[in-house]
């Protein structure tokens, strides 16, 4: 079987790309991740897991790398990581009772071969009406500082939405895993075949 990797350090995709159970590696592209001039969020994720993907190539010439990145939409504006506390609790302030939409752009390129295959995932969230003591509290628990919207829904995060839709959860923490099993059969890998 051709070996996976992993275009990304995020320690939150690697625990996703675990539930497949195949071995892979991974190895971090280090890219410039800034959008263009007037770049829709949509284009933006799927030309930065392209990237990512692409970036390693070289120096893994034998592999199925897997590449991915997100960004989270509020009024159509680009939402990032907020980086720090204050940042955290503005950001969700700003989501009480609005819908925030995830992009993840999810990329599979063979380096042997060079096919290349993605995919855009669209999440939706709905975010419940919180007191800043809530808010407060929740960044306290979970301190989500590097995570685009500020929050993590596979931990107490899950407690700010009123509902969520969308095919796969597991997008919001940065890796569609239903997309990915889509693209991999695309290469002949299936994690039930092995």
């Amino acid at each position: 079987m051709t070996r996976l990797l992993l275009a990304s350090s995020s320690p939150y995709r690697r625990e996703l790309l675990a539930k497949l159970q195949l071995p892979f590696d991974w190895d971090s592209p280090n890219i410039d991740e800034s959008p263009n001039r007037d770049e829709l969020p949509e284009h933006l994720v799927l030309r930065l897991a392209s990237t990512k993907a692409i970036t390693l190539a070289s120096k893994h010439p034998e592999h199925l790398i897997i590449g991915s990145d997100q960004v989270a939409v509020l009024d159509q504006k680009i939402i990032g990581k907020p980086g720090n506390h204050e940042n955290a609790f503005t950001q969700l302030k700003t989501f009480n009772g609005n819908k925030i939409i995830f992009y993840t752009g999810l990329c599979l390129f063979n380096s042997k071969t060079k096919n290349c295959h993605t995919h855009l995932e669209t999440y939706q969230v709905y975010f419940r009406q919180l007191s800043d003591s809530q808010i407060e509290n929740y960044l306290q628990h979970d301190k989500p500082y590097d995570c685009a919207g500020s929050f993590k829904s596979e931990g107490l995060g899950i407690s700010l939405f009123q509902s969520m839709e969308g095919r796969d959860p597991n997008s919001l923490i940065g890796l569609p895993l239903m997309a990915l099993v889509d693209l991999l059969e695309k290469e002949g890998v299936h994690p039930l075949n092995q």
